[in-house]
């Protein structure tokens, strides 16, 4: 698939996704399609090691998911839908999203939101399936707002902003569409880091970069046993923790790595 809205750039084992939909930078169907090819690229890659969103248009991350697609999709009656974009047979609009986000989330590689400007609605929940927030401390919003027009998130925010935050403060902000400023969002923890807005690229380039340049058998057997953890109780948890740990005891780089560790040299790691 030739993309529309995705512009890709790879340095090193980074992969910078940069979503251009001047002038709103909204995201639709094709875009949803565009980045399922995309996940897809990047978990067959040996390569790359970590995954970075960021929007292409100043200010502004993604505003929300195309309202006029939307509208169009509840006046012919459909739970969801967009033009131009791929749905798999059986499987309707808001269930490929939901598909193409998860996709994201279990990728065995980091996934960074680089959040250079307002991320609202779709934007927002694409931030949330990634492991990292970052986020440029300027004239910006992030949030939920879709309650205001009369829907709820769909895209996985009920869900995953609920176990990010908890129950009470997702109802806030959820059923009030509440969007909030940047240094409110690292209050609250949706956030990790807010960056100066001068120079914001390039801190989010050097964050991306030294997560690359950390062992990655190590870093994607850890984002399993968190997710799926999190979904069990800590007894079965703690199982899944053992086999994790015993798959990167028995891995090259560990090895390699606690031998430099007791020479006190440096190591790099392999992905083996």
């Amino acid at each position: 698939m030739a993309f529309q809205y995705l512009q890709v750039e790879r340095d090193g084992s980074v992969v910078q996704c940069t979503f251009v939909n001047p002038p709103m930078n909204f995201m639709n169907g094709r875009m949803v399609a565009e980045l399922d090819v995309l996940a897809r690229e990047v978990a067959a890659s040996k390569d790359d090691r970590v995954l970075m969103f960021t929007g292409g248009v100043d200010g502004i991350f993604i505003t929300h998911y195309d309202v006029s697609e939307l509208s169009r999709a509840a006046d012919s009656g459909a739970s969801g839908g967009y033009d131009g974009g791929r749905e798999t047979e059986g499987q309707s609009a808001i269930d490929f999203i939901h598909t193409v986000f998860n996709r994201i989330q279990s990728l065995p590689k980091v996934t960074i939101a680089a959040l250079n400007g307002t991320a609202m609605g779709g934007g927002c929940e694409l931030s949330l399936a990634c492991d990292f927030r970052v986020m440029a401390d300027g004239p910006y919003r992030i949030g939920l707002p879709e309650t205001s027009v009369g829907i709820i998130p769909g895209a996985g925010g009920t869900q995953r902003l609920a176990r990010l935050l908890g129950k009470a403060k997702a109802l806030d902000l959820i059923l009030h569409g509440r969007v909030v400023e940047p240094q409110e969002a690292l209050t609250l923890g949706l956030v990790h880091r807010l960056f100066p807005v001068d120079g914001f690229r390039a801190s989010a380039a050097s964050f991306a970069r030294e997560l690359a340049g950390r062992a990655p058998i190590a870093l994607a057997a850890a984002k399993r046993a968190i997710h799926a953890g999190l979904d069990t109780d800590l007894e079965s948890g703690l199982a899944i923790e053992r086999a994790e740990f015993a798959k990167t005891m028995n891995s090259v780089d560990a090895r390699g790595a606690m031998r430099a560790y007791l020479k006190g040299e440096p190591y790099t790691f392999k992905g083996e």
